[in-house]
């Protein structure tokens, strides 16, 4: 992995492999608490899903983790918290978060990962993490798997201390 990149309010790392990518939501994963809510960001085949399932890693659970693209929500127990991981992809207006149970989860008894996210910021409120998963294609060489560049903004207290464990836990 790269060297991690640090701001105040923000922490890059490079990931350089799909382990690498789980590794590092392995380590997130160990610094998540109740309530703490990620929604990633980025296209089709960046990564969000792997870095998903090193965070169900990290929380100790289990189960096989994959995108849940067509249920919308899959819920993860067995770790030390419930991991609820959301796909939104497929919708397009804020009324339809109504009918996912997000809101019923957010800030409640576990973490919420909220793929495709981004569009529905205002209505998941300010206490998040936001995660940019970029793919590095133009780095690449053809036919090489690219690099990822993962990503995690913080928007308030809790965010900057989740940076700061994530941070220490990478070094």
């Amino acid at each position: 992995m790269a060297p991690v990149r640090r701001t105040a309010d923000e922490l890059s790392v490079v990931t350089r492999s799909q382990p690498q990518t789980v590794a590092v939501g392995r380590a997130l994963g160990e610094c998540l608490a109740e309530g703490d809510v990620l929604v990633l960001t980025g296209d089709l085949g960046a990564g969000k899903t792997q870095l998903t399932k090193g965070m169900a890693a990290g929380l100790g659970i289990t189960d096989d983790v994959t995108s849940p693209t067509f249920t919308i929500e899959m819920v993860y127990e067995g770790g030390r918290l419930p991991l609820y991981h959301f796909d939104l992809y497929r919708l397009d207006d804020p009324d339809q978060l109504e009918d996912t149970g997000l809101f019923d989860v957010l800030g409640a008894d576990g973490v919420c990962s909220i793929e495709w996210g981004e569009q529905f910021a205002d209505e998941i409120g300010p206490q998040r993490m936001d995660v940019y998963v970029t793919r590095l294609d133009d780095d690449a060489e053809p036919g090489q798997e690219p690099a990822r560049e993962v990503r995690l903004v913080a928007h308030d207290a809790r965010g900057r201390e989740l940076l700061d464990a994530l941070e220490r836990a990478l070094a």
